[in-house]
């Protein structure tokens, strides 16, 4: 059912699970007075300390791949100022990963950035691609060798679903909202200069993004030339509503074809997908009546996954690896049930000829799930937020025997 050399992992981001990532943009964020953030990360999962025991917790049930992020914040805390004591960090990191078995797929920024990178413009800053340049480099030098396939950019397109969904505001509105009037204070620019990644989704965010993801895949490819480089990109399945053909049209070509499209010469394009969203004429409908709902207001729809591989790999002509996939809920027979789901859409793909690499769940561990706090539970490992104690849950068991089986298990 699946390749040999198939990839079966987890994922977690470093600000969601190392805790006190202060030197970071979203711990600026977190903190602020009017913040959206429910609230702030902290000591998250602990796993900065904690990584030897989750890595082996994670080879133990059977996976073969562990995604994670290394943090650019901890890093380069001052432009131009690389700390080798943390760069050594996540060189033990790989090394306990290989020391497992587990092949290390790397995100070298997932949503956060250096609070110094935020006070000069951020994501809309024209020198924003050259300081990542220079910050991959860095990195690839350093941990290059133990690297299994590296992303460069986290969701570069998620700025513009938010938008499209209502979600986030307006650029023109969003300076006029406490937390950037607070942030902008802070950090003594105007708040309409206040660009973090995640919530920054104009024409000129775009343009900076790209040429970070091209700028920072240059440099890789320089210091490596045989690592495999992409980028992920949050797609959800874009359906049309009643009377929503053209809406829904519009909306898959703004948020999902245009980043595609130019992930054309990459080596493969990572496929973020939980759910799809449905439109109508003057914009996004709510889920059907009486459908299941995850704990994000989202539907249960675990087929979006196959229709998302599908125009990836139509769209860019790239491999496609699922670089994200899950569920939040509280009842973890649900989980087992979405994944399977899921998988059956990656079967699917695969069988008609699509070159799928990975199926990669998120998350390994119940974590920081950003402006919505400690309470959507994601993970495949339980965590107690009072003593850090890590319980694996019976869904994760599953997958383990999945993977070890390289998909087997699905068919008992």
């Amino acid at each position: 059912m699946f390749p040999e050399g198939f990839l079966w992992g987890a994922a977690t981001a470093a600000h969601q699970v190392e805790g006190n990532n202060v030197n970071s943009d979203c711990w600026l964020l977190e903190h602020l007075p009017g913040s959206i953030f429910a609230e702030p990360s902290g000591d998250a999962c602990d796993h900065y300390h904690r990584y030897p025991e989750d890595i082996a917790t994670l080879a133990g049930l059977g996976l073969n791949t562990y995604r994670f992020s290394v943090e650019w914040a901890r890093i380069e805390p001052e432009e131009g100022e690389f700390s080798t004591a943390i760069l050594d960090h996540y060189r033990r990191v790989l090394t306990t990963c290989q020391d497992h078995g587990l092949s290390p797929v790397v995100t070298y920024h997932h949503f956060t950035s250096p609070r110094w990178l935020l006070a000069a413009g951020g994501w809309e800053d024209k020198k924003t691609p050259d300081r990542f340049a220079r910050y991959c480099d860095r990195v690839t030098r350093h941990l290059g060798d133990l690297i299994g396939t590296a992303c460069t950019l986290n969701e570069s397109n998620l700025p513009r679903l938010l938008s499209s969904l209502g979600v986030a505001p307006p650029a023109e509105e969003r300076s006029q909202q406490p937390m950037w009037q607070a942030a902008g204070k802070r950090l003594g620019i105007p708040p309409d200069r206040v660009a973090p990644f995640q919530f920054t989704g104009t024409v000129e965010a775009f343009d900076t993004m790209l040429a970070a993801h091209r700028a920072g895949s240059a440099a890789i490819k320089a210091v490596r030339a045989d690592l495999p480089v992409g980028w992920t990109l949050a797609l959800a399945d874009i359906q049309a509503g009643p009377g929503g053909e053209n809406h829904a049209a519009r909306v898959r070509r703004d948020v999902n074809e245009v980043y595609l499209e130019a992930s054309r010469n990459d080596d493969f394009v990572g496929v973020q997908t939980y759910s799809r969203t449905r439109f109508e004429a003057d914009g996004p409908l709510p889920p059907p009546t009486g459908a299941e709902l995850n704990m994000m207001g989202e539907e249960f729809y675990p087929e979006a996954l196959e229709a998302t591989i599908r125009l990836a790999a139509a769209v860019s002509g790239a491999p496609i690896l699922v670089t994200e996939n899950g569920l939040a809920t509280s009842d973890d027979t649900r989980r087992q049930v979405y994944v399977r789901r899921a998988l059956q859409g990656v079967t699917n793909c695969l069988r008609d000829g699509i070159d799928v690499r990975g199926y990669i769940y998120w998350t390994a561990l119940d974590n920081f799930e950003w402006v919505f706090g400690y309470r959507p539970t994601f993970g495949l490992i339980a965590v107690n937020r009072a003593t850090q104690a890590r319980t694996v849950k019976p869904s994760a068991r599953w997958l383990g025997e999945v993977a070890r089986t390289n998909g087997a298990a699905l068919l008992t």
